[in-house]
Order: C-alpha cells, then sequence, then structure tokens
C-alpha cells in the first residue's frame, strides 16, 4: 500500500510539474480564462484538479487553423482561389497592352530619326557586339585574345 501511495505522490509532483511548465511556456494568446500567474496558482495549490482545469479550460486551441474554416474547398469553389485568377488575368492583359505599346513607340522612335526599325541591323557585324557569345574578343596585354 505504501509503494502505491508513494508511486501515486510522484505521478501527481510529474503532473504538477508538467502542468505549471506548460503553463508558464504557452504563448499569452492561447490561455483561457484567467491570467497566467493565477493559472500557475491554481495548479500548485490544488493539485490534480488544477491541472485537469489548466488542461481542460485554461489551455487554448491552436493559433494557425483558419478562422471559420473547417474543411477543405476544392479550388473551383473556393471565391478567394478565383478572385485571384481573375486578378491574374487582368495583370496579363494589362502586361500584354503595355509591351504593345512600347512596341509601337519603339517603331515611332525608329522612323522619326530616320534610322532602320526595329530588329534591322543587328547581325551586320556579329564580332563588334559585345552580348555576342560566339564573338572573338579584343587582345588584352598578353598577345593572345580572350576567346
Amino acid at each position: 500500500m505504501a509503494r502505491l501511495l508513494f508511486g501515486l505522490g510522484i505521478a501527481v509532483v510529474i503532473f504538477t510539474v508538467y502542468a505549471v511548465v506548460d503553463c508558464a511556456l504557452l504563448d499569452r494568446l492561447r490561455i483561457r480564462g484567467l491570467k497566467r500567474g493565477w493559472w500557475i496558482v491554481v495548479i500548485l495549490f490544488v493539485p490534480v484538479i488544477g491541472g485537469l482545469l489548466w488542461f481542460f479550460v485554461g489551455r487554448g486551441g491552436s493559433l494557425n487553423r483558419p478562422a471559420g474554416r473547417n474543411r477543405t474547398v476544392a479550388p473551383d469553389d473556393d471565391t478567394e482561389f478565383l478572385r485571384r485568377l481573375g486578378d491574374d488575368a487582368v495583370q496579363a492583359e494589362r502586361i500584354r497592352r503595355l509591351e504593345e505599346e512600347l512596341a509601337e513607340l519603339d517603331g515611332e522612335t525608329d522612323a522619326s530619326t530616320g534610322g532602320p526599325g526595329p530588329g534591322a541591323g543587328h547581325k551586320a557585324d556579329p564580332g563588334k557586339r559585345p552580348d555576342n557569345p560566339d564573338a572573338p574578343g579584343e587582345t588584352g596585354p598578353s598577345p593572345r585574345p580572350n576567346a
């Protein structure tokens, strides 16, 4: 009988310490009912009942659950997802129009200066273009070319 009481006493102490540590380390936004200090007082002065009250009443649920949504919604039923798709389509159309306007502006600039239009003259001398990877490099201080 003494062993059983000793074992129960050890279990109560371990449970109480665990409840106090859990209460002390839990995010304050998840604590319900009382403030953290009062919960620790209740857990310490009413060992078993205080710990049980802490776990069933004082400890709130997790914060990472989406508010108001308890089930998975298919993409075609999710209004926010569909709205984002519409926004993407509007943005893609706007980008397309801006690219067309830029192409028209490039064409007007070339026509007003009398110079060649876009795309003309780019392949006249591939060796002189700095962005051509096949062009041989210029010679440096050494007699070897940078190829």
